[in-house]
Order: structure tokens, then C-alpha cells, then sequence
């Protein structure tokens, strides 16, 4: 026999008391006397009862949905931010729709419309691009939208994000105090702001302040994966570059994996920086130095801006830059090592 569904209606006649009080309840409003509340709950222990978030959306014209658009969702890194996203998520009683968007600017419009069709209260947005058809449909958007770990240059949408360029400026810093004249630059697509504009212009900056010279050739596209980390390799190697900077961890660990393959140490021959200091950073022989992100905490903290605005309530800033840092594994050699020529 199929078991029947319990309503509020169920739980107020059990307890004799109005559907509001119940609800007031439920929403843990304060405004019930504490002999009532603890008869209400356990009338809804003992009936199992369970709120439908349906009803509850079409009566407050709310879905307590939010939906959360990520490039690839087997990427460690959006992975981390996802997990702060959930966690403020659920401590303000919001639901989780999580999509992926094969970091692709058509899927993300497809994916974007999806949601607000599934009248979500909000959005947040991880991406490695923001273009100007994304941003239209932003501001089309009929509910807001935060940016975690996504740069857009035009400022035109809420985000959360360390500083990339700074931080990528101290790492390269500091391979050069290391001797290195040739230091390769691997990347995602350069069409991406946040590998043009804060990446590459970190790069850039510590070249010039060492006054070296900018070389093309030791700037590399490739994606974020292992696999691709392990076939850019060997044009790194021919390359004649002694150090790396590389804008993925599994991408760094795929570099890495090659070189040792192929006879080239790690730090000796090659040292090796990545970007997001995720679980495979540890996980590697050598473990790999990073740049230090808190990933979790861009997460939570675009999840928090997110409650604020779909509650019609002012950011106290709409652009968040949280601090980065840099932790030395094996990757690299010690300042006190030996100096490459």
C-alpha cells in the first residue's frame, strides 16, 4: 500500500494549533512559545512529516534554489569552491542545482536560461571567461548572479576571486631568484581574461622588473588536465626552459610526470610552480609548490553575497579580493639551493 502523503494540515490538527503556527516552526521563526514548539516537533517526529519545498516556493514566490554553473565539474579546483558554495548554501536553508557548462560559451547561455527556467533565487557563476553575450545574459537575468574564482575585467557582475596577477608576479619572483633565465609560461586559452589580463600580466611584470625579456615562444596554450600537462612536455623541454609556471595543478602534475619519464628532475633539471594548491599538489612525487588559494572560502563568501542580494539587501562590496600565499614543496629548489645558469 502506498504511503500517504502528511500535509501541515495533518501536523496542526495533531497538535491543535493553526497551520502558522506550524509553519513558524518548521521556518524556525522564534515567535513560538517553547511548550508549543516542542509539541509541534514532536508531532512532525512522530508523523514524518517532511515540508514540501514546492509549495513552500509558490507561496513565498521563492524556489530557496540556487543554481551553480561550473566548467567541469571532475576539475579539483571548482570542485573546492563548490564545496564552500554548499556549505553557506545549506546554513541558509538554500538549495543546490549544479550544472556543468564543458567551459564552453554556448553551453554556458544553454545552461544559464535552464536555470533562471527553473526559477532559481540566484546564481553563481564559475567560469574561466565572462564575454560580452555571458554578461548580456547576466543583466537579463531576472535573478542575481556572483562570480567565484572568475575575473571579469568589465566589473559589471559581482565576484569573488584572490589576485592572480600578484600572486603569479611572487612565483615567477621568485624562480628567477633562483637563477633561472628561462622560465615558461603554461596556460589555458589565452582567449580567457583571467589568463591575459592577470596571468600573463603577472608574468610580464616580474620579467621586467628582473629586466629579462619577454619570449612568445615560452608561453604555452593548453588545457586543464592531466593528459594535457603530459603532452605539452616535451615542447617545454625543447624549449630549453629550466623553470615553469603552470595555470593548473593537474595540468602541473602531468609536466611533471612527463619530465620524470623522460630523465628530466624535478626540481634539478625543471622547477615546477602551479596556481590553485588543490589535493593534487600533495598527492605528486615531488609535491608541487603553489600559489596558496582559499578556495573554500571564495566559495562560501560568493554564496554569502548571493543570500544577501536576493534579499533586495546591499553589498558592502561587490568586487571581494581575498589573500593569496605560496607554500614550497620538493617541486622547487630551497633559496639556499643550487643556482641554475
Amino acid at each position: 500500500m502506498e504511503k500517504q502523503t502528511v500535509t501541515i494540515y495533518d501536523v496542526a490538527r495533531e497538535a491543535a494549533v493553526s497551520m502558522a503556527t506550524v509553519s513558524r516552526v518548521v521556518n524556525g521563526n522564534p515567535n513560538v512559545k517553547p511548550a508549543t514548539r516542542k509539541k509541534v516537533l514532536a508531532v512532525i517526529e512522530r508523523l514524518d512529516y517532511r515540508p514540501n519545498a514546492v509549495a513552500r516556493g509558490l507561496a513565498s514566490k521563492r524556489s530557496t534554489t540556487v543554481g551553480v554553473i561550473i566548467p567541469d565539474v571532475t576539475n579539483i579546483y571548482f570542485a573546492s569552491l563548490a564545496r564552500g558554495i554548499d556549505d553557506i548554501a545549506m546554513m541558509y536553508k538554500y538549495n543546490i542545482i549544479l550544472t556543468n557548462s564543458d567551459d564552453a560559451s554556448e553551453q554556458e547561455v544553454n545552461v544559464l536560461n535552464t536555470l533562471m527556467a527553473k526559477q532559481v533565487d540566484g546564481i553563481i557563476f564559475m567560469g574561466n571567461h565572462v564575454d560580452d553575450k555571458l554578461r548580456a545574459e547576466f543583466k537579463r537575468a531576472k535573478a542575481p548572479v556572483v562570480l567565484a574564482g572568475t575575473v571579469d575585467p568589465a566589473g559589471d557582475t559581482p565576484s569573488v576571486n584572490s589576485d592572480y596577477a600578484a600572486a603569479v608576479e611572487e612565483a615567477v619572483t621568485n624562480l628567477i631568484n633562483h637563477g633561472h633565465k628561462k622560465i615558461a609560461l603554461a596556460l589555458g586559452s589565452l582567449s580567457q581574461s583571467i589568463n591575459t589580463e592577470y596571468r600573463l600580466a603577472g608574468y610580464k611584470r616580474a620579467l621586467n622588473k628582473a629586466k629579462l625579456p619577454y619570449d612568445d615562444a615560452l608561453v604555452y596554450e593548453a588545457g586543464y588536465s592531466y593528459d594535457a600537462g603530459k603532452k605539452l612536455q616535451p615542447v617545454i623541454a625543447d624549449s630549453g626552459a629550466t623553470a615553469v609556471f603552470v595555470g593548473d595543478d593537474e595540468m602541473a602534475a602531468g609536466i611533471i610526470n612527463a619530465s620524470m619519464e623522460s630523465g628530466i628532475n624535478v626540481p634539478n633539471d625543471l622547477e615546477v610552480v602551479t596556481s590553485n594548491n588543490t589535493i593534487v599538489t600533495q598527492i605528486t612525487r615531488p609535491a608541487i609548490t603553489s600559489i596558496t588559494q582559499p578556495l573554500y572560502d571564495i566559495g562560501a563568501v560568493a554564496m554569502r553575497m548571493l543570500t544577501k542580494l536576493m534579499n533586495d539587501k546591499e553589498l558592502d562590496e561587490k568586487a571581494v579580493i581575498l589573500p593569496y600565499g605560496i607554500v614550497r614543496r620538493d617541486s622547487t629548489k630551497s633559496d639556499e639551493g643550487e643556482t641554475v645558469n
